[in-house]
């Protein structure tokens, strides 16, 4: 399958969407259920339904443990949103939000395998969500959060994963950061760089920015600096000091090991990598700032934080999260792989260790073509989702043993 690129003057189809175009695919949704049995004779009805679907019934009512293979609840994932942080919309509600979650789920099935269901709920309470899903555990295997604003996001996930025995992953936050961190170790072979060695400032402390954060001090990044609005986050800021356990007091005593303060001219300053997953701009004057064969990443969409051709006059390498441009930083690169993964290995919980495992295979997969402009391979290729499969489920019995 091809991996190229649509460059931005491309007039193709490809390129050029219409409005009518666009409401015409997803007129009546983006989803079906569809029959896995026949159903054309009275015997394929009396299988699929009454009287010997009882059988099965009264089986699981013995033996809960037969739900897992005999209905597709082990196999299916809730796409679940608020619709408090969409895109690049905002706050627009569950019901706006829907076209969303049912992308979300076609992706899913198209690169995972994955049966999944869009559940938009018309509640932003933590609390309420949680019991929601608690309520419903019986109907699908595993969780994957969408598109809930920042800071709820945090407390979301981690009451779900405590009440939940099955995996939930909001990917929002996770899966941007495994393919970050997959891009990154691409654009650092590129510019003859260890991981290690990196100095990375990351523009943006909303859920992206904190999990990006995380997975590259996992990865074994040590220099980290995040900024948001006010600038560099460190202990020592005022706010940051006045709510200890928020998740930026909790990143500003694990990131930022030189104690820069200041704002993005502060921080840039001697940086090898600039990831953008906010919608402040970059000021060219900042780019030259940072260390020679710099790594840029602009991933805020439509518009990036530096548009690639003002980025590139300074760094040896540029990402952003735009299919017209070379280097595309795409959740779907990761998600699929890691939910199927996940469930393939009987997983309770996703880890670091294996968001790790994604991200390097995801890497590996773009050595035998690595160049400034392919250091992550295309979403369309075919051979990632079955890559990161095998890779979390691996680093799911390398925990267990």
């Amino acid at each position: 399958m091809s991996t190229e690129t649509i460059a931005p003057n491309d007039t193709s189809a490809a390129a050029e969407l219409t409005d009518q175009e666009i409401f015409a695919a997803h007129e009546g949704g983006k989803l079906s259920i569809a029959s896995t049995v026949p159903l054309s004779n009275k015997r394929d009805l009396s299988i699929a339904y009454t009287p010997g679907v009882a059988q099965v019934s009264r089986a699981i009512h013995a033996d809960p443990e037969l739900a897992k293979s005999h209905t597709w609840a082990q196999r299916l994932v809730a796409v679940v949103s608020d619709g408090t942080a969409v895109l690049g919309l905002g706050n627009i509600g569950p019901s706006a939000s829907l076209p969303v979650m049912e992308g979300k789920s076609a992706l899913f099935k198209a690169f995972g395998e994955l049966d999944s269901i869009p559940l938009v709920l018309n509640t932003t309470d933590v609390d309420e969500i949680v019991e929601t899903l608690v309520r419903l555990r019986p109907s699908f295997g595993a969780v994957n959060l969408e598109d809930i604003a920042a800071p709820r996001c945090f407390e979301l996930e981690e009451k779900l994963i405590e009440a939940l025995d099955c995996p939930v992953m909001h990917d929002d936050q996770h899966g941007t950061a495994v393919v970050v961190l997959a891009a990154l170790t691409g654009a650092a072979k590129v510019t003859g760089r260890g991981l290690e060695e990196l100095r990375v400032v990351i523009s943006g402390a909303g859920a992206a920015g904190i999990a990006i954060a995380e997975i590259l001090l996992t990865a074994g990044i040590d220099d980290v600096v995040l900024l948001d609005s006010r600038g560099v986050i460190n202990s020592e800021r005022a706010d940051i000091a006045a709510d200890p356990a928020s998740k930026k007091a909790q990143m500003a005593q694990r990131s930022n090991p030189r104690g820069i303060s200041g704002g993005p001219g502060e921080a840039l300053l001697g940086a090898d990598v600039f990831v953008g997953v906010s919608s402040s701009k970059l000021d060219e004057e900042h780019l030259k700032l940072m260390n020679h064969s710099s790594i840029v990443f602009a991933l805020s969409n439509p518009d990036p934080e530096v548009l690639p051709e003002v980025a590139s006059k300074y760094a040896a390498v540029v990402a952003t999260g735009r299919s017209d441009f070379p280097n595309q930083i795409n959740n779907v690169l990761a998600f699929p792989g890691i939910f199927r993964g996940a469930l393939d290995a009987g997983a309770r919980r996703i880890t670091p260790a294996m968001k790790v495992a994604a991200a390097r295979a995801i890497a590996e997969l773009a050595d035998d073509k690595l160049s400034a402009s392919y250091i992550v391979p295309s979403p369309l290729d075919p051979r990632v989702a079955p890559a990161v499969t095998a890779a979390v489920a691996a680093a799911v019995e390398a925990e267990a043993n």
